[in-house]
């Protein structure tokens, strides 16, 4: 249901949220941490940043960020650029006036299916996600490196 851009960028912003907050991670690395193709993802970053989920910085130290506190961006505000998750809401087989007074055929199967779903893509946050572990391997190696 989710599309592999989609898995990207929630990979992507995962790792982030492991980083600490004054810290930036290079797209590079990043890419090469979740392992993603550079160019790709770097462009993905970009559409990040017009979101106000991503800053960067560029030069020496610098990199990408969390635009705010990984506790308070869900898995729906990342997809949502994305995936349209709002367009989920809708009838399944495109039909306008599909309700529950007037549904279609399909419309109790992807209730059930769409609205657990889109509550946990709600209720999750990147916090929740992430793995300090991973970041600190990551910071050890860096400062192994220079």
């Amino acid at each position: 249901m989710i599309s592999r851009t989609g898995l990207l960028a929630l990979k992507a912003l995962t790792a982030l949220a492991a980083l600490e907050p004054d810290e930036y991670l290079g797209a590079r690395s990043l890419a090469s941490q979740i392992d993603a193709p550079a160019n790709y993802l770097g462009k993905l970053l970009q559409s990040l940043i017009r979101e106000r989920l991503v800053e960067s910085q560029k030069g020496l130290g610098g990199g990408f960020r969390l635009a705010k506190d990984a506790s308070k961006i869900s898995l729906a505000q990342v997809l949502e650029p994305i995936e349209e998750l709002e367009r989920w809401k809708g009838c399944f087989l495109g039909r306008g006036k599909c309700n529950s007074s007037s549904p279609c055929k399909a419309h109790e199967g992807w209730k059930k299916a769409r609205d657990p779903f889109l509550a946990f893509l709600q209720n999750t946050v990147l916090s929740d996600l992430a793995d300090k572990d991973l970041a600190d391997k990551s910071s050890k190696t860096k400062k192994g490196n220079r």
